[in-house]
């Protein structure tokens, strides 16, 4: 059966740049530019270590072809698209995420890596813990309940439109890998799923395009980089 995108796929983990300013005891080194702002949705800053962090921890992973500077693009416009849904649900609070939950998709995270050694090892490589994953999870469970209340009630899936993907859609696609279609009534539920997850993704996509029209976006990926005067070149204090 085709698949729409996964919905929780919307939202790839901003995780908060951990920053600390290193400085010589005697002579001073050059300056180096350590991290760099990438994008600022109403003043608030996206860090190049957030799109590092998502990568890193395999949260968004290439597609085939598709080249390094293709796959931070690709991270940095789910973040600031993420952005502006954090910012606009941050006015009316954040409902707690279900601890088993929380523990299922860190789990689920952990998974993507060979064993939990090499999950921890890649955690230290980015400056986090399993705490601040946790943490950044449970974040991103609070937006989907959300986007559920907030644009659920709008999605309705009829017996019309069932009928017209499984003549239109799921039918060709089996018969097309030489497979027999299953009766309607047997796949009548996984279908109203799909439909419904398809047309939620597309009012988040209509939601979303509003906030940014209403944000003050900047995007910097693809700007020069500008070496920092000596009293800048460190990253800023950890939030």
């Amino acid at each position: 059966m085709a698949r729409s995108r996964s919905l929780s796929a919307l939202f790839p983990l901003a995780l908060a740049a951990a920053a600390l300013a290193a400085h010589a005891q005697e002579t001073p080194a050059p300056p180096r530019l350590v991290d760099r702002v990438v994008a600022v949705v109403d003043e608030d800053p996206i860090l190049l270590s957030d799109v590092e962090r998502v990568i890193g921890l395999r949260v968004l992973e290439a597609g085939a072809g598709e080249s390094p500077e293709a796959l931070r693009r690709r991270v940095l416009d789910g973040l600031i698209e993420q952005r502006l849904r954090l910012h606009e649900i941050g006015r009316f609070g954040f409902e707690a995420a279900p601890l088993e939950e929380v523990d299922r998709q860190v789990a689920a995270i952990a998974a993507r890596f060979p064993d939990k050694s090499a999950f921890t090892a890649e955690l230290e490589h980015l400056g986090l813990d399993e705490a601040a994953v946790r943490q950044v999870v449970a974040r991103q469970l609070s937006i989907l309940a959300y986007v559920e209340e907030r644009l659920g009630p709008r999605v309705f899936v009829g017996v019309e439109d069932i009928r017209r993907y499984y003549d239109e859609e799921l039918t060709p696609e089996l018969v097309a890998r030489g497979e027999k279609a299953p009766p309607l009534d047997e796949v009548r539920e996984q279908i109203r799923g799909v439909l419904r997850e398809r047309r939620l993704n597309d009012e988040i996509d209509r939601w979303t395009e509003e906030l940014r029209a209403k944000a003050d976006v900047v995007d910097l990926l693809d700007a020069p980089e500008r070496p920092l005067p000596p009293e800048r070149a460190t990253l800023p204090p950890a939030p």
